[in-house]
């Protein structure tokens, strides 16, 4: 773990965000509440919160952190097919609770899945990340269009992909290696 006894105590918020692709009729269960596992929405974002709470004991070398909010919640976007979850997290304490965010909308996400997989098994979880994080050293962030990726396969130039660092266009390599 990281040593954070030197740094102050500060304010810290972080919002993240998780999408869940459903068809149109899977939707509709989950917006009126007839699937069989029950309430989805309420459960995932029960769910999102419990795992949130629990992220040091899931993520190695994260620190156990004295939440003071963690809110999730599930918006349904019938138009885009999707369910829009967002999960804040707030404390204050030596470290941010972005992770604890994160965490939160991934837990939030696959409790939906796990709900619902026994109507359509082609459900798609998508876009885990931090929109906004605040407090500490480094002082306020919140993700812009800037940061969107810009390729049509959603992958931005010098991102990994399965362990390899993508290549920019005219194959140039993103680090400052030379090939060889």
């Amino acid at each position: 773990m990281v040593d954070v006894s030197a740094k102050p105590v500060t304010a810290r918020r972080a919002v993240a965000e998780a999408t869940v692709s459903l068809s149109p009729m899977t939707m509709s269960l989950v917006i009126d509440g007839g699937g069989t596992k029950g309430d989805v929405l309420a459960v995932a974002e029960l769910a999102g919160v419990m795992g949130g709470k629990r992220t040091s004991e899931l993520i190695p070398l994260c620190h156990p952190l004295a939440l003071t909010d963690l809110q999730v919640s599930i918006t349904p976007d019938r138009a885009a097919g999707v369910l829009r979850i967002r999960a804040e997290a707030a404390t204050t304490g030596q470290t941010g609770v972005e992770m604890e965010a994160m965490t939160a909308a991934s837990v939030a996400a696959l409790t939906v899945y796990d709900m619902v997989k026994g109507a359509e098994r082609g459900v798609e979880i998508g876009a885990v990340r931090l929109l906004a994080k605040s407090g500490g050293k480094s002082g306020d962030w919140s993700r812009t269009p800037s940061d969107a990726p810009t390729g049509g396969d959603g992958v931005r130039p010098g991102d990994r992909a399965a362990g390899r660092i993508t290549k920019r266009p005219m194959g140039r390599p993103t680090s400052g290696h030379k090939r060889g």
